[in-house]
């Protein structure tokens, strides 16, 4: 890569260059973002130019004719606009010239979303900091209404249904949102699709899924009650998670289904939220007769999913995605303390390096992949892997040797970025409400509860305790529920106060006190 040094003070600015005769500085403040993709594609490449900020300063003042002296104040916006730091505002001073679809894909997200960040639209209502405020009463309303009656094309959604009501339930409690009357619903819309050989399916006459049997147990356990908690059939799903278990140690997603890391994760939680035990039924492919339990290998499997990137895949010797990391991480604080066991089963410094990989400039959230565009949804999928890896970190050290003492927040990515573009770039500012992927994408339920998901850790501390579990039973894997939160009050907060959300178990994500609740009514009830 090459580029040519400007003088102290410079600021790095590639932008398209003026054609002969043409002027930049005469560019209004709306077409100032269109001028900005990085180079002409079509001449020569000569690297990156230089030259003071005046592009950018174009776009935050307004002409006052009749004015003596200087003719150009600083209005309101422009004042707002002012307070946000010029990493968000600008394009990045460093590409690699190599133009590709996936660069021009990139390019194209970022002028989406720089008008959003720059804190000039006039659509939105800013803070002093060029944030807006978050739409709290729209985007209830928007999940509210994904629990009414939907339109006939999603019918060919019909197996999503439970994951359609977990978004819900999950984003309106982290709203604050009573959801206490959708209990009765819950319950007996998944009554009839619990199969009598465990687990549950999408919809009614299909098969047993991990993947509705995750959602379905994390809204019960929202809803809450002993008439939730005991519709479900433990021992049928002790059976069928035997035949789940692979002898490789992971879990498969289905009967005869894919084996990924999301089943080694969801097992985990199952397992734990209910309280089953570890012994195989000695139907299960995994079942030896020295002893294997749901359990034995599955860590081990896990350090296989780790790449040469550093990243986890589904499986090993895949690509890795920001998904598959926060299932990785979360299984293993399942299975162990976090500072144990994450260290043995996988490079942390390379894992480290490969998420921090997936937060960009000037757009601020994260990314799913390598090569792949900021997406709403990784501010909880990348975003809730950080809290995991900073109980890793921290350990049992003192405060004195913590991340507080390396890093100004004690946070390993930067939670301003993360934070401007959900208020910024994720929120439908229309009346639908909800949150989305990026400006150009609609509103929807997985997105909403997601991006929320990842706007709540951003605002809150969470700290692994581990000397005491925050709840009493007996039984083995209790480090899940040793972890206690408190709320990232400072200074320089960019949110305003009003704007802050409920916390979601970094684990199970759903909201805190729920999971303990849930597991703790389970224990109690001892064996089948």
């Amino acid at each position: 890569m090459t580029f040519l040094k400007g003088r102290k003070h410079r600021k790095v600015i590639f932008k398209k260059r003026s054609m002969a005769g043409s002027s930049s500085s005469s560019a209004a403040p709306s077409e100032t973002f269109e001028q900005l993709p990085y180079g002409d594609q079509q001449t020569s490449r000569s690297g990156f130019i230089t030259e003071y900020p005046a592009l950018a300063e174009s776009a935050l003042v307004e002409h006052v004719s009749g004015t003596a002296g200087s003719p150009y104040i600083m209005s309101t916006k422009t004042a707002r606009a002012s307070m946000i730091p010029d990493l968000f505002t600008q394009l990045p001073p460093c590409r690699d010239l190599l133009i590709t679809e996936s660069s021009q894909d990139q390019d194209e997200t970022i002028q989406e979303c720089l008008p959003f960040l720059s804190g000039l639209n006039s659509d939105f209502d800013y803070n002093e900091h060029g944030v807006p405020r978050l739409g709290r009463d729209r985007h209830i309303a928007f999940l509210h209404k994904s629990l009414g009656r939907l339109p006939s094309g999603y019918v060919a959604a019909d197996a999503s249904r439970p994951w359609m009501f977990y978004w819900a339930l999950n984003g309106l409690s982290t709203m604050g949102e009573d959801i206490s009357g959708y209990r009765d619903r819950v319950i007996n819309t998944v009554r009839p699709i619990q199969n009598e050989t465990g687990g549950f399916g999408g919809g009614n006459g299909q098969m047993s899924h991990l993947a509705p049997t995750y959602a379905i147990l994390l809204s019960l356990a929202i809803v809450g009650g002993p008439e939730a908690f005991d519709l479900i059939d433990r021992k049928s799903m002790w059976k069928w998670l035997s035949a789940l278990k692979q002898p490789d140690g992971g879990f498969q997603m289905s009967i005869g289904g894919e084996e990924d890391v999301r089943g080694a994760y969801i097992a985990a939680v199952i397992i734990t939220l209910l309280d089953i035990p570890l012994e195989l039924h000695p139907d299960s492919p995994a079942w030896s007769r020295e002893g294997a339990t749901l359990l034995t290998g599955l860590s081990e499997w896990i350090s296989r999913c780790q790449t040469f990137e550093g990243g986890m895949s589904a499986r090993p010797d895949v690509e890795a995605h920001g998904a598959y990391a926060f299932c990785a991480l979360a299984c293993l604080s399942i299975l162990g303390n976090p500072h144990d066991i994450i260290p043995k089963y996988l490079d942390v410094p390379l894992l480290i390096s490969w998420l921090s990989a997936r937060q960009y400039a000037p757009d601020s959230g994260f990314s799913g992949r390598t090569n792949k565009l900021v997406d709403g949804c990784y501010s909880h999928w990348v975003g809730g892997c950080w809290p995991l890896l900073e109980a890793c970190l921290n350990g049992t050290k003192p405060s004195s040797q913590r991340l507080t003492s390396v890093t100004s927040d004690g946070k390993l990515y930067s939670r301003e970025g993360l934070i401007r573009y959900i208020l910024c770039c994720c929120q439908d500012q229309s009346k639908r409400g909800g949150l989305r992927d990026k400006p150009s994408h609609s509103s929807d339920s997985y997105h909403t509860c997601y991006v929320l998901a990842g706007f709540s850790s951003s605002q809150n501390n969470w700290k692994f305790d581990h000397q005491v579990a925050k709840i009493d039973f007996g039984g083995s894997h209790t480090s899940a529920f040793q972890w206690t939160s408190e709320p990232i009050i400072e200074s320089s907060q960019i949110f305003d106060e009003g704007d802050r959300i409920g916390t979601l178990h970094p684990i199970f994500v759903i909201p805190e006190g729920a999971a303990e609740k849930m597991r703790a009514y389970f224990a109690s009830k001892g064996g089948f």
